[in-house]
């Protein structure tokens, strides 16, 4: 195996970044749990609004978003079906595939838990950002 260019790893910066992603997603984990849902079924409720333009919005669209198991999507769904957040259906071009819709419950609680989310980031954003820079700096060889 050839031998790339050694580049300086900015392990300060790396674990930085990977700090505040973490905080970002507790504090959102938080506001979700306070809001009566867990902390996945807020990602699906905001997965689903986010593609509803997009078309009809599948389960299987919804696990690889969420980036888990078919059934374990499929779970999540059935517990929002049971509070009345979201809806099922067979889709009507090809009936091997469910479509998920959101229903006003669901968009009642998304929309107070997406409003936090952009108020918290008012004042995250920037050192997110600056991290970020530094981050690219370092992987672009440019160091700080």
């Amino acid at each position: 195996m050839r031998q790339t260019r050694t580049r300086r790893v900015d392990y300060a910066a790396l674990a930085e970044w990977r700090y505040q992603l973490r905080l970002l997603i507790s504090r959102r984990e938080t506001a979700a749990r306070a809001a009566g849902i867990e902390p996945q079924q807020y990602v699906l409720l905001l997965q689903l609004k986010g593609l509803q333009d997009g078309g009809a919005v599948t389960i299987g669209k919804l696990a690889e978003r969420l980036q888990v198991q078919h059934h374990s999507a499929v779970e999540l769904v059935d517990r929002l079906v049971e509070r009345r957040m979201v809806a099922r259906r067979r889709d009507d071009r090809d009936r091997r595939q469910v479509v998920v819709t959101l229903r006003p419950a669901g968009e009642a609680v998304l929309r107070r838990l997406a409003l936090y989310s952009l108020a918290e980031l008012r004042t995250e954003a920037p050192s997110l950002l600056a991290t970020l820079r530094r981050l690219v700096r370092s992987a672009n060889g440019r160091g700080r």
